[in-house]
């Protein structure tokens, strides 16, 4: 047997099988290659090679949608839309106008659009992969080579990478591939969202996964995080009878989010939009709350129009008749920069410049006018309209998104706690919002100054950092109610203990919400507090989650 290996578990369930490594890795094309003299034939073959691979995109997700995959079709649709980039294309006609040769001209262009996300912060940091895909994809028909992707397996396997691409993830058969690990990537990856979307066990960022040999058996853990080599027959059979037990715990969980003595804690789901509504309703989820606007405006040169916001809003507000949707605002800036709203100059560190609330207050105009929309899309619905701010540091920030929703006639204003400095001033923020929502994902690496898309600082990513819920507890105890919109809600055990902490609703990944649900109902409100003392005594992330389950005895039943 092998040691266990710990990553990042992204998608819950268990998974066995060999090992399987994705094949054919692309070479750089040698950096000196020029073309035979005709730029212009060379521009045609460069262009259309980055032609092909956005239809063959688009096809995989049309094969995608059809298999019910609408998440993996629109990861698709917009890398096609990466690979059209007109500012891709005049950097290869550039480079080959200079004499480089096709190939390596689309490397070079594809280059300088690498450096520009790598350094742009979590969101587009995340988009790495999928361009190096793209790059990948077009090189290979270029120089003739075998296209990158899922090996072929007479058997269903474990499939392994340094990183998985969206092209490969949204077309796999969950039937044939049991697990996903990779070495790199973090829970905001696509395929992170992907591997929940398709329920596929997933581990992400494990150090050494590329040294596992194609063939070993490997036992994987999505929940845990955990990846076994060569386990024994015993090991696997308690896996499996595990998540039966899960299995048959989840279809006995229903209704509202409740402690086992009755202390409601709304479980909502985190959306990006209309599409995301159906598998909300179909876990259970009693509202949403979070809705990321930011996806109505991404990739396009353009802010959307007033009657397309409307209607986006409404669309999701009308879903919820009996519930509670919460709408962040546009969240831009730093690591989702937009082409109509240029940042104020170059910023060394991104993360940490004007973005979320800090860049509306430079443009009010756009601020207003989704506030305005949301207004309209509102009225005349049941649903409770909650609209909050995302990156507020103190009480005049607070104060300014306030009375910006007041002017538009949002009678429920909130703010994010996700900067560290708002965390411990909380009561200084209360008396001027309504709500708080605690964003657990940047709340962590601010406070551990951990970058969440460098996986070698996986152990500093955690929410289960008792530094972290130091500064939640501060929050949900400052008076007003308090939110979890982050990761962590999903976590079965921490949602036991961010509700401990006095958290009062918890929001989630879709496909979570239904373990969730199953885990606050086997505890009652007294362990929960007392797993929250537990933990936040501890002295390690690793220290603190085992103390709390140590007063959570209901995770058992649930396998976990």
């Amino acid at each position: 047997m092998g040691e266990v290996m710990q990553g990042a578990g992204v998608s819950p369930g268990v998974g066995f099988g060999p090992v399987r490594g994705i094949a054919g890795a692309v070479p750089e094309p040698d950096a000196g290659s020029r073309h035979g003299g005709d730029p212009a034939a060379e521009r045609d073959t460069a262009l259309a090679a980055l032609e092909a691979v956005a239809a063959d995109l688009e096809e995989r997700g049309g094969r995608a949608a059809e298999a019910g995959n609408t998440d993996g079709r629109d990861v698709l649709n917009a890398q096609a839309l990466m690979a059209r980039d007109p500012g891709l294309a005049d950097g290869v006609r550039a480079k080959i106008d200079d004499g480089v040769a096709a190939a390596r001209a689309v490397f070079e262009a594809f280059g300088v659009y690498r450096e520009m996300l790598a350094g742009a912060g979590e969101y587009m940091a995340a988009r790495v992969t999928d361009l190096d895909d793209i790059r990948d994809r077009a090189i290979a028909r270029l120089l003739g080579l075998p296209m990158p992707g899922v090996p072929e397996s007479a058997e269903p396997f474990v499939l392994v990478a340094r990183d998985l691409a969206p092209a490969d993830t949204a077309v796999l058969d969950p039937a044939q591939v049991v697990a996903f690990v990779t070495q790199e990537g973090g829970p905001t990856s696509h395929t992170a969202i992907l591997a929940r979307t398709m329920g596929v066990p997933a581990v992400v960022a494990l150090p050494g996964a590329t040294s596992l040999s194609d063939g070993t058996r490997v036992l994987v853990d999505g929940a845990a995080g955990t990846v076994r080599p060569d386990p024994s027959g015993e090991e696997v059979a308690a896996a499996r009878a595990a998540a039966a037990v899960r299995a048959s715990a989840l279809e006995e969980s229903t209704g509202p989010g409740a402690t086992r003595d009755g202390h409601a804690v709304p479980l909502l789901a985190n959306v990006g939009g209309p599409k995301d509504v159906e598998a909300a309703l179909a876990n259970g989820a009693e509202g949403v709350g979070l809705y990321r606007t930011e996806f109505l405006f991404l990739d396009r040169a353009t802010p959307p129009s007033d009657e397309e916001q409307e209607e986006a809003y409404r669309q999701v507000l009308e879903a919820f008749p009996d519930g509670r949707v919460v709408v962040r605002t546009l969240d831009a800036g730093a690591d989702k920069p937009l082409a109509f709203l240029p940042a104020p100059g170059e910023e060394p560190n991104p993360a940490l410049g004007e973005r979320g609330l800090r860049m509306m207050r430079r443009h009010p105009d756009v601020l207003s006018a989704q506030l305005a929309a949301l207004a309209r899309a509102a009225a005349g619905l049941t649903a409770k309209l909650q609209v909050m701010a995302p990156m507020v540091t103190d009480a005049a920030e607070a104060a300014y998104f306030t009375a910006a929703c007041r002017d538009a006639g949002i009678a429920h204003p909130g703010v994010m706690i996700e900067v560290p400095a708002a965390a411990l001033r909380a009561r200084d923020l209360a008396p001027e919002v309504e709500f708080f929502s605690i964003g657990t994902n940047d709340l962590t690496q601010y406070a551990c100054a951990a970058d969440r898309q460098i996986g070698g600082l996986a152990h500093l990513q955690d929410p289960w950092q008792p530094a972290v819920l130091d500064l939640v507890a501060p929050a949900a105890g400052a008076g007003v109610s308090c939110g979890v919109c982050g990761e962590a809600a999903g976590d079965p055990a921490l949602a036991c203990v961010l509700v401990g902490l006095g958290v009062t609703s918890l929001s989630m990944s879709a496909p979570s919400l239904p373990l969730v649900r199953a885990a606050l109902v086997r505890h009652t409100l007294d362990e929960c507090r007392e797993a929250a003392a537990a933990a936040r005594a501890a002295r390690t992330a690793d220290q603190a989650r085992e103390a709390a389950r140590a007063h959570l005895p209901g995770l058992a039943e649930l396998g976990l």
